[in-house]
């Protein structure tokens, strides 16, 4: 015997408020900036990724070689639903490919969504800080690490310090252990630096960031928190986060 179909029509209500709406394009490979991102989030606030194919190690032929794959990555980002931002989550990538690259590949199929790079956040982050010089941390092996430090030379952004973990594969970056970071860190300081930033979206280091901040006595910047700050910002949301980049300013105070 068949059931019968039976229409039950929904009653009237108001609509929902709509929750302001983040994408991200995230490394096939990353195991950390998701998880970091993750922390702002509240009913008010989603986070939709979409994962763009990488094949390690992370040199520059291969941080090339995911480019073309941009575009089709950003068009799974719920299509159809606006977005207020759009992060693109590989640091030395927007780097090699060119910021402005990037968000052209994004803006393909999110025309008019503002585009945020880790990179491009960062400098953001330390003119708004007023930090001219930093000490430099990257995981990567140095012909990567090379172009990050000229990045922030030519963004008038001097680099006193560069030191690299030359490690190749961006899943060995995230296990990397809190101790491991932390002696990192204090080995790339600079008594010329007036801020330290850590590069890679993978690196697991924005829960440490409030303790070495404490120890160093100067701001430390990371990819992922430098990325969450501006996409909160073109969003124009007011969100808690660690470190002095998301210190209120004086202006605000």
């Amino acid at each position: 015997m068949t059931a019968p179909t039976v229409s039950v029509p929904l009653p009237r209500a108001e609509a929902a408020n709509e929750p302001v709406r983040l994408g991200l394009v995230a490394l096939s490979t990353d195991m950390t900036l998701e998880h970091d991102l993750a922390g702002f989030l509240s009913e008010d606030l989603r986070l939709h990724v979409s994962r763009l194919a990488f094949a390690n190690p992370t040199t520059p032929e291969n941080l090339r070689a995911m480019a073309p794959g941009i575009t089709a990555a950003a068009d799974l980002l719920v299509p159809g639903v606006d977005l207020a931002a759009v992060g693109f989550g590989c640091t030395s990538g927007a780097i090699i490919n060119g910021d402005g690259a990037v968000a052209a590949a994004i803006g393909a199929v999110r025309p008019g969504v503002p585009v945020c790079t880790p990179s491009d956040s960062a400098v953001r982050g330390f003119r708004d800080l007023g930090v001219r010089r930093i000490a430099l941390l990257t995981p990567y092996v140095e012909p990567t690490a090379r172009p990050v430090a000229d990045y922030f030379e030519t963004a008038g952004i001097e680099v006193v310090q560069l030191t690299s973990l030359d490690m190749e594969d961006d899943r060995d970056i995230a296990r990397l252990s809190p101790a491991v970071i932390r002696a990192a860190v204090l080995r790339a300081d600079h008594a010329g630096a007036e801020a330290v930033f850590i590069s890679c979206t993978s690196t697991p280091v924005m829960p440490l960031i409030p303790a070495l901040e404490a120890e160093l006595g100067k701001p430390v910047v990371s990819s992922n928190q430098a990325l969450a700050w501006a996409m909160l910002a073109v969003a124009g949301l007011s969100v808690p986060g660690p470190g002095a980049l998301f210190a209120p300013t004086a202006d605000a105070a």
